[in-house]
């Protein structure tokens, strides 16, 4: 049964800041430390590939010192927002009604909340009564592939069903204001709040790429890479500088066992829908790409005007492929990195 994804559309937090406005933050935030220290981290914050992000709080509060139970009821309130806005909007893109939903699947891993997301989601929209929930919580930015992963495995073997996927992630929630960490500082330099939905249908007569294969991918003994640590103080990133290197190595057998049981090759994938985890991560890809006359024009861009907002930004990277109308029979290759270590794959067929 075929399964498309009808509709994509994202939702921007209310503040917004150029990576130069920051600076002046990070600086006041450095007071204190060694003088090649400071200068060595404000490079990283202008050599990250990011122009502009969007928070759900302004600068002068992340970098104010707060609790974790401060951060993560700010999250709690403007996710329930952030989302809110998303479903609506991607429904009326896809012009449907909240009872038209069947199964709902909420991504996040940047805070905490209970009851999750969806429950929130059902009252305030009114969705149906027996509307099927599943919230991901701890897959990071992997999560959004993910979902659509699961989404598809419900909707192909349930004819006449919608489902609607809406991640929403605040990376700045979780930045540590006593951690001079280069992980911390990293995190602090690419990462950047956001929000997306999506609607996936099993209806014959709608319209959309279709979603041909999917799986997941799993690296043996690298749990250390890549997820949070709980703190006192919150959420602490853990991120291993092995990262793009590991990704590389692994890469092979990421991709050309997915596609050869689709007998495909890369060379037959028109368009590259990747998660922008980082610079040195997107490096990493477009080397191993380019070789190829592949290009990851939409993943830098989103990074560049958005930076990574974890589960939500391959979402963001999808809208500006499907929004395009591309020609009936190209072919598209979603991809995401996550806590695990793991990879997820989707094909896609306009």
């Amino acid at each position: 049964m075929a399964v498309k994804i009808t509709a994509v559309s994202k939702q921007l937090p209310q503040y917004t800041r150029y990576t130069k406005d920051i600076l002046p933050y990070v600086e006041s935030w450095l007071a204190g430390q060694e003088v090649r220290f400071k200068r060595k981290v404000l490079k990283i914050f202008e050599n990250a590939a990011v122009d502009k992000r969007y928070a759900i709080m302004d600068a002068e509060e992340v970098f104010l010192k707060t609790s974790f139970e401060e951060k993560n009821d700010i999250y709690i309130r403007e996710s329930i927002k952030l989302a809110r806005a998303a479903l609506k909007k991607v429904l009326l893109k896809a012009q449907l009604q909240p009872i038209d939903i069947d199964y709902i699947i909420t991504v996040s891993c940047t805070g905490i909340m209970i009851p999750s997301l969806d429950a929130y989601l059902i009252n305030d929209l009114q969705m149906r009564q027996d509307v099927m929930r599943l919230p991901v919580t701890e897959m990071g930015c992997a999560a959004g592939v993910s979902a659509m992963i699961y989404a598809h495995n419900f909707l192909k073997s349930n004819p006449n069903k919608r489902a609607a996927i809406i991640a929403v992630e605040s990376p700045t929630s979780t930045f540590q204001l006593d951690d001079f960490s280069m992980v911390n500082i990293v995190s602090a330099a690419i990462f950047g709040d956001g929000c997306a939905a999506a609607i996936l249908s099993s209806y014959e007569n709608e319209s959309g790429p279709e979603i041909i294969d999917e799986a997941m991918y799993h690296f043996y003994d690298e749990t250390h890479m890549m997820g949070f640590k709980l703190r006192n103080s919150g959420l602490q990133m853990v991120l291993d500088q092995s990262v793009p290197e590991t990704i590389a190595a692994h890469f092979p057998n990421i991709i050309n066992p997915f596609l050869e049981r689709n007998q495909l090759s890369i060379q037959d994938i028109n368009h590259l829908i990747f998660h922008p985890g980082g610079k040195k991560i997107v490096q990493t890809v477009e080397d191993l790409f380019g070789s190829l006359g592949k290009n990851i024009d939409d993943t830098k861009e989103v990074l560049k005007q958005y930076g990574n907002m974890s589960s939500a930004t391959v979402l963001y990277v999808l809208e500006r492929f499907i929004d395009r109308n591309l020609p009936s029979g190209d072919l598209g290759l979603m991809l995401s990195f996550g806590p695990g270590f793991s990879a997820q794959r989707i094909l896609l067929k306009w």
